[in-house]
C-alpha cells in the first residue's frame, strides 16, 4: 500500500512539533532555506531537479485518519500534535530557484516561508531535490560529453521503480532526447525508445530468425542487436533481413569504439549509409568522451547504470534561517564546525562578465540592502502563493531552463576533471545572529 507523501519523512520531524506545540513555537514564523555549502564530487556546477515533483508533493502533503491513527498507534506523537496534524495544509510561501535552473555552493535553491510547523516538509524536499538534482547535475555532463548526439535514459532495472521514473524524468530536464520507461513516458510525455535485449535472440534458434523476427513485428527502421556473438557478422546479417532501409543496430559490449569503426565501415560498403548506430554498455559522460575522441561513429548513446546509480547527490541541507522574534524576524545560523550556515532570507541574483556567467549574489533580504548591480540575473523567483502554485512546473519549462541556464557558463565550467566551482558565491551581508540553531 502507498503510503501519503505526508509520511515520507523522518520521524524526529514530529518529534520536534510535538516540542514545538508544547513550547507555543508551532505557530511562530519562520524561514527556511534548502542549499548545499559545496558542490558534490568537486563537480563545477549543479543543475537543479525535482522542483516540479515536491510542488506536486505538496499539494497531496495532509495527513488522513487513517494516517492520524497510525501515528498515534505507534505512539509517534501526541493527542494534541495529531489534532494539529489532521487539519495541517501548507499555506505559506515558496521561492526559489526554476527547475533546471544551474546551482553552485551556497545557493539557496528553495526558501519556504511560513510557520516552524513546515519543518515537517524538510525530508520529502530533500529526498526529492537531492535525488533529482544529482542526476539532472550528471545528466547535464553526459549531454555536453555527447556533442549533440541522441542520448536514450535507460537505467530503470538499476534502482527502484519510484527512482527510475524520478531519473527518467530528471535526465530529460538536463537534455536527454528519449527513454527506455514507459512509466515516465505516459506520466510526463517523455519519448520512448527501446528495442530487444539479447535474451530475445538468445531464445530464438537462430540470430537471423531472430532478426527476421523483430522486422516482421516492428518493420525494417527498427534497430537490430548485433553483438550477441560476433559485431560484424551480426551486422552484415542485420543488413541480409532487414536491407537499406534498417533504422539502426545496436552495440552493447566490447571493444565499442573499434566495433563501430567495424560496423560503420561495412555499413557504408552496402550502401546503407543512413542506418545509425546506438551504443550502450555501463557508459557515462567519461566513455563517451573517449568515444566521440576517438572518432567513433555513433549517432546515439544509451546511458542508464551510471546515470541513475553512479550520479553523486548534491548534499542539499534544509535550514531555520529566520524565526519569529516579537515583531521581527530573528537571522539564526549554525556555528558548528564544517557546517557553518549563514542567517537571514536571501535572494540569488546571477552576474555576468561579457555575457558569461561568473558569480552568484546572495543578499539578505532582512537587512534591507540595495538593489543588486548591474549586468545581473534575478534567480529567486516565487513558486508557492499561500500554498498554491504560480509557477509554470512543466518538463519543457524545465528543459528550456537547463538549456538557456548552461549556455551562460563558461567553457571551463564543463571540464570533466574535478575542480573549483565555476561560480563564485558572495554573501552580503553576513550578519552574526545572537544565538545558533541546530
Amino acid at each position: 500500500m502507498k503510503a501519503q507523501e505526508s509520511l515520507y519523512t523522518d520521524r524526529y520531524e514530529l518529534s520536534m512539533l510535538d516540542g514545538a506545540l508544547a513550547s507555543g513555537l508551532i505557530n511562530a514564523q519562520a524561514t527556511f532555506e534548502v542549499f548545499t555549502r559545496s558542490l558534490a564530487n568537486a563537480y563545477r556546477y549543479g543543475v537543479v531537479g525535482g522542483t516540479g515533483r515536491l510542488l506536486d508533493a505538496l499539494d497531496s502533503f495532509s495527513f488522513d485518519d487513517e494516517t492520524i491513527s497510525w501515528l498515534l498507534d505507534q505512539h509517534i506523537v501526541s493527542n494534541e500534535l495529531a489534532a494539529f496534524l489532521s487539519t495541517y495544509r501548507f499555506a505559506g510561501n515558496i521561492y526559489g530557484y526554476s527547475e533546471g535552473e544551474v546551482f553552485t555552493s551556497l545557493s539557496p535553491i528553495l526558501r519556504i516561508e511560513g510557520h516552524f510547523c513546515d519543518l515537517i516538509l524538510e525530508t520529502l524536499a530533500l529526498s526529492i531535490l537531492n535525488y533529482d538534482s544529482g542526476v539532472a547535475t550528471k545528466a547535464a555532463r553526459v549531454v555536453h560529453a555527447a556533442e549533440g548526439h541522441r542520448l536514450i535514459e535507460m537505467g530503470s532495472r538499476r534502482t527502484n521503480e519510484v527512482a527510475a521514473i524520478a531519473a527518467a524524468r530528471a535526465a530529460y530536464v538536463a537534455g536527454f532526447d528519449a527513454t527506455s520507461n514507459l512509466a515516465a513516458g505516459k506520466i510526463y510525455d517523455i519519448p520512448t525508445a527501446g528495442t530487444v535485449a539479447h535474451a530475445f535472440v538468445l531464445a530464438h534458434q537462430s540470430e537471423r530468425e531472430a532478426f527476421e523476427a523483430q522486422v516482421a513485428a516492428q518493420g525494417p527502421g527498427t534497430t537490430l542487436l548485433v553483438d550477441t556473438f560476433d559485431t560484424e557478422a551480426g551486422t552484415g546479417l542485420a543488413l541480409d533481413v532487414a536491407g537499406p532501409n534498417l533504422g539502426a543496430i545496436r552495440i552493447d559490449s566490447g571493444d565499442l569504439a573499434d566495433s563501430t569503426r567495424r560496423s560503420r565501415k561495412l555499413l557504408d560498403q552496402r550502401g546503407a549509409t543512413n542506418v545509425k548506430i546506438t551504443v550502450t554498455g555501463d557508459l557515462d559522460e567519461f566513455a563517451i568522451a573517449r568515444l566521440l575522441a576517438a572518432d567513433s561513429p555513433v549517432d546515439s548513446f544509451g546511458v542508464g547504470t551510471k546515470l541513475v546509480t553512479g550520479y553523486m547527490p548534491p548534499g542539499f541541507v534544509f535550514k531555520l534561517v529566520s524565526i519569529e522574534d516579537g515583531a521581527t524576524m530573528r537571522p539564526v545560523a549554525k556555528r558548528s564546525i564544517g557546517k557553518m550556515s549563514s542567517g537571514g532570507a536571501k535572494d540569488a541574483f546571477r552576474l555576468f562578465v561579457d555575457d558569461v556567467a561568473v558569480s552568484e549574489l546572495l543578499i539578505t533580504r532582512d537587512f534591507g540592502i540595495a538593489e543588486p548591480p548591474e549586468r545581473s540575473r534575478a534567480l529567486t523567483h516565487l513558486l508557492v502563493d499561500h500554498g498554491v502554485t504560480v509557477v509554470d512546473s512543466s518538463l519543457e519549462s524545465a528543459r528550456a531552463t537547463a538549456r538557456a541556464a548552461l549556455a551562460e557558463l563558461s567553457r571551463g565550467a564543463f571540464a570533466l576533471t574535478a575542480g573549483d566551482p565555476v561560480l563564485a558565491t558572495e554573501i552580503v551581508p553576513r550578519p552574526t545572529p545572537a544565538r545558533s540553531n541546530q
